[in-house]
């Protein structure tokens, strides 16, 4: 890749806490920056998975790893070590920029009116 968005010492600071290292228990990483790089492009580009471009690997793959690093909260970890950067800021994702797929707006069925409690009542 001819351009990291981590700096190099903004990433010796975070190998230490990504799995897939030499001695860790089950299989190593093939290529931890490339994969933590493919993640920053995500979120910085606000694109679905499928449009990761093919530079970063299949989009499944790298989704997949995603998936189970949340679970096992090293993204939290990471966030922690590098939230003191102020060049790494725009890494820092919450809930108000997340958008939902167009199907996952509503409730199951769509908008259904109910009748008020209030016309009973009278």
């Amino acid at each position: 890749m001819d351009r990291w968005v981590l700096r190099d010492d903004q990433w010796e600071r975070i190998v230490p806490l990504l799995p897939g290292k030499a001695g860790d228990p089950g299989r190593s990483g093939v290529n931890n920056r490339l994969f933590v790089e493919a993640v920053l492009w995500i979120v910085r580009a606000g694109a679905p998975w499928r449009d990761l471009p093919a530079s970063f690997g299949c989009w499944n793959s790298v989704f997949q790893r995603f998936r189970r690093w949340a679970k096992a909260g090293v993204f939290d970890k990471v966030f922690t070590a590098l939230s003191g950067d102020a060049d790494f800021e725009y890494a820092i994702i919450d809930g108000t920029i997340v958008r939902v797929h167009q199907h996952g707006t509503g409730a199951r069925g769509g908008l259904r009116l109910r009748p008020s409690a209030a016309p009973a009542a009278a």
